[in-house]
């Protein structure tokens, strides 16, 4: 995704982060309907997500050093990386957003020691191999964001992933620096719109899925009741 023609925006969901109301939130609005090109799923209910949560220049909750974040600045440009850790990832006037999430996947274009360790639980609470009720497992649906050297974003997605292997899509898919977002088979979601009128407005019907097997899709952004945070992508005018 392109960031010198796409804008970036973070959308609080009906429950996470909470402590609310927000102007950018669940549903998606129609006047940001008409320039939306793409959406995605954000990171963990926040009591899990070993961070924190900056939206609409408010601190929801602290933000923490050294945690993954993605970072969203006023004209709408994005950076990810370890909070903390070097320009633009450290609180100043023209920062809007940040969604922390974990600790980074990807750092300097190679996996970190951390995704490859065996103690795949630091990297979230699964479901089983058929339902979120009884033990969880290792290789299961999970969603991530990078950022390349260029600045373009990539999100990736799949089922029956462990960390490393997500880590290793990033990378892949030329992330210098990379986060888990949300996992098991309810949450990931990657949607697409293209209204086929000139000037047409992005809905449900005109949207379509990265991955046809995914719980959810282009409707979700656009329902009142729908959960958890995520993220926008809008053509720049």
């Amino acid at each position: 995704m392109d960031t010198g023609i796409l804008s970036a925006r973070l959308y609080s969901g009906s429950v996470s982060p909470g402590k609310g109301p927000y102007k950018y939130t669940a549903p998606i609005k129609p006047q940001q309907a008409a320039s939306l090109v793409a959406a995605f799923n954000g990171g963990f209910m926040m009591s899990v997500a070993g961070g924190g949560y900056l939206t609409e220049g408010q601190v929801v909750y602290p933000l923490k050093t050294g945690a993954a974040s993605l970072v969203i600045y006023a004209n709408g440009s994005i950076k990810i990386g370890p909070w903390g850790n070097g320009p633009g990832l450290t609180m100043a006037n023209n920062i809007v957003s940040v969604r922390q999430n974990l600790s980074p996947l990807v750092t300097n274009g190679v996996p970190t020691a951390l995704a490859a360790t065996p103690n795949w639980q630091i990297w979230g609470a699964t479901c089983s191999a058929t339902s979120c009720v009884g033990p969880g497992i290792e290789h299961q649906w999970r969603s991530g964001v990078g950022i390349t050297a260029d600045g373009a974003a990539v999100y990736v997605a799949g089922p029956s992933l462990d960390p490393l292997q997500l880590a290793q899509l990033l990378v892949r898919a030329g992330a210098v620096n990379g986060m888990e977002l949300d996992i098991n088979p309810d949450w990931p979601d990657f949607a697409t719109y293209n209204p086929q009128i000139p000037g047409g407005v992005a809905s449900p019907q005109n949207g379509s899925k990265l991955l046809a097997t995914t719980v959810q899709g282009p409707w979700t952004f656009f329902e009142p009741t729908w959960a958890r945070d995520f993220f926008t992508m809008s053509a720049r005018p």
